[in-house]
């Protein structure tokens, strides 16, 4: 059995998504206690449930203390992974986004194709938003060997949620391959969504995308930002996304979510510097893309490299994590980050 203790490191919800993703791809049972010991509400929030019982049913698993609040389980993966057509709902605006990363992992491996209907929340603070799934992680992904694709169906905000999105995987062929990105290069375009819900009257998703393009404009960068006003969210709410290609293939991006309060300008001013403040530090992923590329790494077939602008609570979990349970071998050094991957490929199929 797996023995995880929660509160190691960043003691967030990112252990308990991880850590039960692995599980899942390892057949191994999982007991993990102190579940979010860090967070001001800790134990499983709704979000971390639905994480829990959709990797449980891809797989055919059981779990005890799957309820809200609940700070220990004891997880017991199936031994084979189900392809095929899901839905699931977070019944609040937590982040569909996070639930669907965490069964990106186990889809990658299932025995056909997967397609996830997901419902939630999109677009708020202190998870990706799908525009950055859509445009950053799985192209960079794809340069592994994974094939998948998410299409944003209806926006959702805090706090009613119901946005909606939807996945759809293909399962790897073999092995997933190493992911070397050494040298950050040219920046060769810039592009991004600026979206805002119910708030054509007010501009805006072009204030964001104006305020947004000044910035970058300064320090010498142009950028094509779409515009679109959305009337289907249940409420108004407004998100900007950009990412900048480079010339040896990296995608770095960079996001802000709306809230009452928040100026559509100070959207623009925050997206542009996060971007800057990344390039400026010659990483070749940027602050988001840092720890969500561990895991896959960790389960390829060789060395992966690549360089991070900084190093969060959330690397540092995620690289302790490969390590305590798949065994892999990590470095980290300089804002180098090194992965000797333990070349996954699932028992059964």
């Amino acid at each position: 059995m797996i023995e995880i203790d929660g509160a190691t490191k960043s003691g967030s919800g990112t252990i308990l998504r991880l850590a039960v993703a692995l599980s899942t791809l390892l057949g191994q049972e999982l007991h993990l206690w102190n579940i979010r010991a860090r967070r001001d509400k800790p134990g499983l929030r709704p979000q971390h449930l639905q994480v829990v019982t959709a990797c449980a049913q891809m797989c055919g698993g059981t779990v005890d203390g799957a309820k809200v609040a609940s700070r220990e389980i004891f997880y017991r993966p199936g031994k084979h992974i189900k392809g095929g057509s899901y839905q699931w709902e977070i019944g609040t605006a937590g982040s569909t986004t996070m639930l669907a990363m965490t069964l990106l992992l186990v889809g990658c491996f299932a025995d056909k194709p997967s397609t996830f209907r997901i419902s939630g929340g999109l677009f708020q603070d202190f998870a990706p938003p799908a525009y950055h799934m859509q445009y950053v992680l799985l192209p960079t992904l794809g340069k592994m060997g994974i094939s998948a694709e998410v299409e944003l169906k209806q926006p959702g905000y805090v706090p009613r949620g119901a946005g909606a999105i939807e996945v759809r995987i293909e399962p790897v062929a073999t092995m997933l391959r190493p992911l070397l990105l050494s040298e950050q290069g040219k920046v060769r375009k810039i592009e991004g969504i600026a979206l805002s819900s119910h708030l054509q009257e007010q501009k805006v998703s072009h204030r964001m995308a104006d305020e947004c393009r000044k910035r970058l404009g300064a320090e010498g960068y142009g950028a094509h930002i779409e515009l679109e006003y959305d009337t289907r969210a249940e409420q108004k709410g407004a998100a900007l996304s950009i990412w900048a290609g480079t010339s040896t293939g990296c995608i770095i991006g960079a996001d802000r979510a709306g809230r009452p309060g928040r100026r559509s300008e100070d959207i623009g001013r925050y997206v542009a510097r996060s971007l800057l403040e990344d390039l400026k530090t010659g990483a070749t992923v940027d602050r988001h893309l840092a720890d969500q590329l561990i895991p896959y790494c960790a389960l390829a077939q060789g060395m992966s490299q690549y360089v991070i602008p900084q190093t969060t609570d959330h690397v540092e979990t995620n690289l302790w994590l490969v390590g305590e349970i798949l065994g892999a071998k990590t470095e980290l050094e300089r804002n180098r980050v090194k992965i000797d991957g333990i070349g996954y490929r699932p028992a059964l199929r």
